[in-house]
């Protein structure tokens, strides 16, 4: 009695975390470029932002331009849980330096090289099932060890317009300064303490440079505050192609404060290119009450009524029993 007892209690206990959108702790993008599968949750506002140092080195052009940055992501999670909007972007300032009959010129220029206005939806979370079925009752292993379902991912979508300001933008393609959609399939596998995302993303597919790119993410939380990630993107296009490697950490000050470092690095020279950044994510916690994910009400009663059911069944066993 007292194993079932403690299973069907930690069993109540951990269901609005793993079947809920919204975490104790803050869930934050940085220090990558990948969006999780997640949202942030239901009336959560989130502010995600840092700056960044770099270096473009391109031996075709034989221009040196060192530059500085400042990315930032601003989330809100509403109506549903599985619902989040978001204004992402970067800030650029580059001065270009370049030799003409050896005589040195520099060029400086600014503007926002990034500003997508998007919403993400989670379509497809695999703990509704589990949580449908209940914790194995007879078997410690088989709730505690791998299992192959374990590979399946949560699903989110996501879909923006990309915004560009200025007739003359120097990071964008001439004639290119307008209104472009963005689409993304995100998905998240969390396995332990490492959790893998992927995202494959369209990026100005009405412009005359679309862009194609998959983002792949692989993060480790160490303990509760210090987290690392490494990460590597591919991006194809006939105006910018690349080869990225992205490195860093986390760490987590309390429920709704991060801070975060990275290091960035391609593997070509047209440009050579590197970054090291310094980030921080916000969280302005509004939400009061946890809503579950399911595809339809039924299934919302069905988990209700599972509840009440392991609820009592706790109680039950607990006051039934004598503790030697």
């Amino acid at each position: 009695m007292k194993i079932k007892s403690l299973l069907l209690s930690g069993f109540l206990l951990a269901s609005p975390v793993l079947f809920a959108q919204y975490t104790e702790t803050i869930n934050s993008n940085r220090p990558g470029q990948s969006q999780g599968a997640f949202a942030v949750g239901k009336n959560v506002l989130q502010v995600e932002t840092g700056v960044k140092l770099g270096n473009d080195n391109h031996d075709l052009l034989g221009t040196d331009t060192n530059l500085w940055g400042i990315d930032f992501e601003v989330r809100y999670g509403f109506f549903r849980e599985a619902l989040e909007i978001s204004l992402r972007g970067s800030y650029l300032s580059s001065t270009e330096k370049y030799f003409v009959s050896g005589t040195e010129y520099k060029n400086t220029f600014s503007n926002f090289d990034k500003n997508t206005l998007g919403a993400k939806y989670l379509v497809y979370d695999p703990h509704k099932k589990r949580m449908l079925e209940g914790p194995n009752l007879y078997s410690w292993k088989a709730d505690n060890t791998f299992q192959w379902r374990d590979l399946i991912p949560a699903v989110s979508v996501y879909a923006g317009l990309n915004l560009a300001f200025g007739d003359d933008n120097p990071y964008l393609p001439e004639g290119n300064n307008k209104i472009t959609p963005q689409f993304a399939l995100i998905t998240q596998h969390n396995l332990g303490r490492w959790v893998y995302v992927m995202n494959f993303i369209a990026d100005k597919l009405s412009s005359d440079f679309p862009s194609y790119s998959g983002i792949f993410t692989l993060t480790h939380s160490i303990n509760r505050e210090i987290s690392v990630f490494g990460e590597y993107q591919a991006i194809k296009s006939d105006y910018y192609s690349d080869d990225i490697a992205r490195l860093g950490a986390a760490y987590l000050f309390g429920n709704d404060l991060q801070v975060d470092m990275s290091f960035l690095t391609n593997f070509k020279d047209t440009p050579y290119r590197w970054q090291v950044a310094l980030g921080v994510s916000y969280r302005l916690d509004m939400h009061s009450t946890d809503e579950y994910i399911m595809e339809d009400k039924k299934k919302s009663k069905e988990v209700e009524k599972k509840e009440k059911e392991v609820k009592q069944n706790r109680q039950d066993g607990f006051e039934n029993e004598v503790v030697e």
